[in-house]
């Protein structure tokens, strides 16, 4: 989201803010500035989804390789003009804005709500004005893009952040996003994803100097007016009485500006004309009225000092710290001031140091986490007294699967090693169908087995293991509180075995042990022989159609056909075709092999069904 209002502030009243660029003509500059050195812009992948996703077809999230085309085109269009991409996407929700994404998902809530009954009512898909990202997108996005060669990170704080910290370390061309936080930090040059036309590749680039000039700041003046004025850290209404008497105070309120183009006006004249004159002098908290925020705002401030980086606000010593909710917190991201930090803390108050800020990854330790954890039974969250779990990690394990995490090769895992708290955004789900159950309840026990394997519990039955907290939004869900799901017992041939095994081993006879692994997440082991009897790229499919059709008992031998037939059916067809594609008879679609195909899947389903 950014900075509250900033957006629409400089749009409509710092127009000159904007500046088309090409680039193209931008590439060829750098090239000539930096000699030997390849033309960087770093994604935020996120920002650009909706960019990215065109097909008209949307609500039932299908259309894959017409979105695949869509992003091989958009790498294509860049790799041909010399320019690489490196995408980042977002790899946790930091514990201070995780009010923020519950606000978010709620709203969400809302939108799907209006769009169940567009459908229902018209009895026809909304247009693009109702527009909601399918689910799943982001998490496919990754691996479509790995497909097609391109380097792909997932975030281990907030994802903008590293996004600026990386075009900022690395020279790179610049930032391409939607985000008006890109304009607070001091990076590279921020340019916009929603105003790219890639068939020239102009776009429109922000530039914040020209917003300072316009507001009267400096550089360093910009975190300190995007916490006033309210973003992800700091809630909007914490300062809002103090942005009124700015408001009043003001006095070139500018009639072609709103209330709250004025209102951000009028705050960067208090910085610039009462603020700074006892900058260096007065602490913020003897100039501002941050009360019992205090700890609260200097974190916000300090999030968008990216390494290196200093905010002349603090008068502090690079080494003195803030606490708040018993973390620690640095008041400077210089690598020079870092402090040594515990490994363990206690997870209930864990929240991550602020951007930029966090220790060196401590290997050697055992990474631990001392949880006040809930009773529940066995699922939810009840009143019930509390109980101290400790979970302790293999520490070479956690770095693999820190890694992997990083490198964007996998979802969920190391947040339930390292964190024990997972989250799951919307879906495309009628919260007025009582048929069909959400699937956040519908994939649950076969996430109680992951956890029972990554986190070394589960061996005696569900009420043994530490809880995972799982942030997932579903109907009746008002996120107030996590529900604390327990793993599930793992039924394996020979038992089950451990990370360092399945991750690490080269022994002969490790392929069927995960294969084995896998089948029993889906409690599928009985079924070995079938499964291994169809075709190795389809064996996932059945594998996950089984499962999910004896969960949910209304789905229908219909609902097989179709989901075996989008499988099946469409391999081949070139996307053109795929786009223009209307209702069609889909086994005039299907090849004789094929149909063999689906009579197998039907069969094996049928057997588990009986």
């Amino acid at each position: 989201m950014g900075v509250r209002g900033l957006h629409g502030f400089v749009a409509s009243s710092c127009p000159h803010v904007c500046t088309v660029v090409n680039f193209k003509e931008l590439a060829e500059r750098h090239r000539s500035q930096h000699p030997g050195g390849t033309p960087t812009i770093v994604v935020d992948a996120m920002c650009c989804l909706r960019y990215w996703y065109t097909p008209e077809s949307w609500v039932c999230g299908g259309q894959w390789r017409e979105y695949y085309s869509s992003l091989r085109e958009f790498v294509r269009t860049f790799t041909a003009v010399g320019i690489k991409l490196i995408f980042f996407f977002d790899g946790m929700v930091e514990q201070s804005k995780r009010d923020e994404w519950v606000k978010r998902r709620l709203k969400n809530n809302r939108e799907i709500a209006k769009i169940f009954h567009y459908i229902k009512s018209r009895r026809e898909q909304p247009g693009r004005n109702m527009f909601f990202i399918p689910s799943g997108l982001a998490i496919f996005t990754r691996f479509a893009l790995k497909a097609l060669g391109q380097e792909t990170l997932c975030s281990l704080q907030e994802a903008d952040y590293e996004v600026a910290s990386y075009g900022f370390q690395n020279n790179c061309l610049g930032i391409l996003g939607e985000d008006t936080d890109y304009l607070i930090y001091d990076t590279c040059p921020y340019f916009s994803i929603s105003e790219l036309s890639l068939d020239s590749l102009d776009t429109v680039m922000l530039c914040r100097e020209k917003l300072c000039q316009s507001l009267g700041l400096h550089l360093a003046d910009l975190p300190l007016l995007a916490c006033l004025l309210g973003n992800d850290v700091i809630p909007e209404g914490m300062f809002e009485s103090f942005r009124y008497k700015c408001l009043t105070s003001y006095a070139s309120v500018r009639e072609s500006c709103d209330r709250k183009g004025n209102v951000i006006l009028a705050v960067a004249e208090h910085i610039s004309k009462v603020l700074r004159l006892h900058q260096g002098e007065k602490k913020l908290e003897e100039m501002l009225p941050l009360g019992p925020n205090k700890a609260l705002f200097y974190k916000g401030v300090a999030s968008y000092l990216l390494p290196g980086q200093k905010s002349p606000w603090f008068i502090q010593k690079p080494e003195d710290v803030v606490t708040l909710d018993k973390q620690v917190l640095s008041m400077s991201s210089d690598p020079e001031s870092k402090q040594e930090f515990p490994v363990c803390m206690d997870s209930e108050s864990k929240q991550k140091l602020p951007v930029g800020t966090d220790p060196e990854f401590n290997l050697e330790a055992p990474m631990c986490t001392n949880t006040e954890v809930k009773q529940e039974d066995p699922v939810n969250v009840g009143p019930e007294a509390k109980h101290q779990v400790t979970v302790v990690l293999d520490p070479e394990i956690l770095k693999v699967a820190r890694a992997q995490h990083v490198q964007a090769e996998s979802y969920l895992v190391y947040s339930v090693m390292s964190s024990g708290e997972v989250e799951c955004s919307n879906s495309l789900e009628d919260a007025t169908d009582q048929a069909l159950p959400s699937q956040a309840f519908v994939y649950r026990p076969v996430r109680q087995r992951v956890y029972s394997l990554l986190l070394g519990g589960g061996g005696g039955g569900s009420s043994t293991g530490p809880a995972v907290k799982e942030w997932f939004v579903y109907s009746g869900n008002p996120l107030r509180q996590p529900d604390l799901v327990r793993p599930l017992q793992m039924n394996i041939p020979g038992g089950t075995p451990s990370l360092r095994q399945l991750w690490l081993s080269q022994e002969p006879g490790i392929q069927a042990q995960r294969l084995d692994t896998l089948l029993a997440c889906f409690d599928l082991s009985s079924s070995r022989e079938e499964l291994q009897a169809v075709e190795r790229p389809f064996q996932a499919l059945c594998c996950l159609l089984v499962y999910l059709f004896v969960q949910v008992d209304t789905l229908c031998l219909e609902d097989l056909h179709a989901f075996i037939a989008q499988a099946l059916c469409l391999q081949g067809k070139p996307t053109m075709e795929l786009a223009d594609l209307q209702e069609v008879d889909s086994m005039s679609l299907t090849s004789g092999e094929d149909i063999n195909h689906l009579l197998a899947s039907t069969k094996l389903l049928k057997e588990f069904r009986c």
